[in-house]
């Protein structure tokens, strides 16, 4: 996927005017990118469209105008997108008790090479994972996941860890989303 430029984003107060009339769009363009993998594991597809909320969002929040700094978001946010034939997501692993979160944070350290992204042919594409995420503690609630499809259209995410094994099917719209990125 082709990475979002420095050209495509607006300065945080010209965003800040037009916000609420690209806000809802994106939402949507997010919402049919999420995937709901048991109670605790969601996944967040990125396009080049939510990437681009994102920093522009960081740059309003931040009210950044130095160009090194929104070039580093840019940068920062651009990892998150899949390079040719691939999808890149962002896997949240949500436990609200902060107390079970460290001790299942701690059990899962083999979470991130049990996700997978099913094909429709039975094929299982394994995620690869940033290993800054891992330590030898613990893993991050938070993971940017790669998934080299060679531009086919998943069917479901998986996991194979046993206290998480499942599958979730995706939707015809979350297909349809995920085959325009690749696409694109």
């Amino acid at each position: 996927m082709k990475p979002v430029n420095r050209a495509e984003l607006l300065d945080h107060q010209n965003y800040a005017e037009g916000r609420e009339v690209t806000r809802p769009a994106v939402l949507v363009a997010k919402e049919l990118r999420r995937v709901h993998l048991g109670p605790s594991l969601t996944f967040l597809f990125e396009n080049r469209e939510t990437v681009r909320y994102q920093v522009q969002e960081m740059m309003l929040t931040e009210r950044l105008v130095k160009e090194a700094e929104i070039e580093h978001e840019l940068a920062t946010y651009n990892e998150l997108l899949g390079g040719p034939g691939e999808l890149g997501a962002t896997l949240l692993i949500g436990i609200e008790s902060p107390q079970e979160r460290d001790q299942k944070l701690s059990r899962w350290q083999g979470l991130p090479g049990s996700l997978y992204l099913a094909l429709a042919d039975g094929t299982r594409v394994p995620a690869r994972f940033d290993t800054r995420q891992v330590d030898e503690r613990r893993i991050s609630a938070v993971h940017y996941l790669k998934f080299d499809v060679k531009g086919r259209v998943p069917v479901a995410v998986g996991c194979t860890l046993p206290e998480l094994l499942g599958e979730q099917a995706l939707s015809p719209a979350q297909r349809e989303a995920l085959a325009a990125d690749l696409g694109g």
